[in-house]
């Protein structure tokens, strides 16, 4: 399998100018679709939502080029109003893009390249989770693969403006941004529907969060508790799964010690919903060596709460 080798491939560059027209290029399986959801839902073009519009199914390939036409035609009805457009696809092929790039000129909008460098084996394993109408044969997905690997050199050259690599990229609190105002600050939704591993996740951060959540095997951060991270590019938030003898559970999230800036012992802090992870208040941190916040109930230790969060 191709690997990607990203130290000296492109310069570094996370640039994505609004509007412009941003271009997702990964194999199948490579988390695309998570990375488009950090932007509003109206904004985005997904091929197989297109497909499932024209065919019902959205794992129809049959229906692929009704759908790749009727994507086309929304396409230029948004570049030409000048609004921000990202296409969620494959986009592996270079005639693909340069159909994107072309349709970006037309309108003046300046285009973005967005690789997501997902390992060929991740891609792969993914292809198992999936229902069986959308699933990607094995040997598509490393051809995928092998052919945005060969494309990143080149990509500057196809007429890109941006070649942006998404681990580079900091979106994570824009997507609970725009989570958080869908969604009730508070406990309380059932996650009925969701697979088991993920149902309380589901009911105290959405299932948005949960496209991102994995469980932790074996960590002993939070004394014998389950210990889970929602991490996107290099953004990472870890925490700590709750429980009591009444079967009650909750969640809290790993932050920086109240009392001192250069302690690095785990501090807990309790969130319940999406919108207390924005907020970020710890005025009910705990640190495990320094116990709680000052006297005043103001935290202390400024940014170092950021030392945790891209831990």
């Amino acid at each position: 399998m191709t690997t990607f080798r990203l130290d000296n491939a492109l310069p570094v560059d996370t640039t994505i100018p609004d509007p412009s027209l941003v271009c997702l290029i990964g194999a199948a399986g490579s988390g695309k679709s998570t990375w488009a959801s950090t932007w509003p839902e109206t904004q985005v073009l997904e091929l197989d939502r297109f497909r499932a519009l024209v065919s019902d199914d959205a794992g129809c390939h049959e229906a692929t080029e009704d759908a790749a036409f009727a994507l086309q035609a929304v396409l230029e009805a948004r570049l030409a109003r000048r609004k921000m457009t990202v296409v969620d696809a494959t986009n592996s092929e270079e005639g693909v893009r340069a159909n994107l790039v072309a349709t970006a000129r037309r309108h003046g909008v300046p285009t973005v390249a967005l690789v997501i460098p997902t390992p060929a084996s991740v891609c792969v394993e993914r292809q198992a989770e999936r229902p069986a109408n959308r699933r990607v044969p094995l040997d598509v997905v490393r051809r995928q693969h092998a052919d945005v690997a060969g494309a990143i050199p080149n990509l500057r050259n196809e007429g890109f403006d941006h070649v942006v690599l998404a681990d580079r990229l900091h979106r994570l609190e824009l997507l609970l941004r725009r989570v958080s105002g869908t969604r009730r600050p508070g406990p309380g939704w059932d996650g009925g529907g969701s697979p088991p591993e993920l149902r309380a996740v589901h009911r105290f951060f959405g299932p948005e969060v949960g496209l991102l959540w994995r469980w932790h095997v074996g960590s002993h951060l939070a004394g014998g508790d389950r210990i889970g991270e929602i991490r996107l590019g290099p953004d990472r938030l870890v925490f700590a799964l709750r429980s009591d003898t009444g079967g009650s559970f909750s969640f809290e999230l790993l932050v920086a010690c109240p009392a001192d800036d250069d302690c690095d012992a785990p501090a807990w802090e309790p969130v319940h919903s999406v919108t207390d992870l924005l907020a970020a208040q710890t005025s009910a941190t705990v640190c495990t060596v320094h116990g709680g916040p000052d006297r005043t109930g103001h935290r202390q230790g400024g940014d170092a709460f950021m030392k945790f969060r891209s831990a």
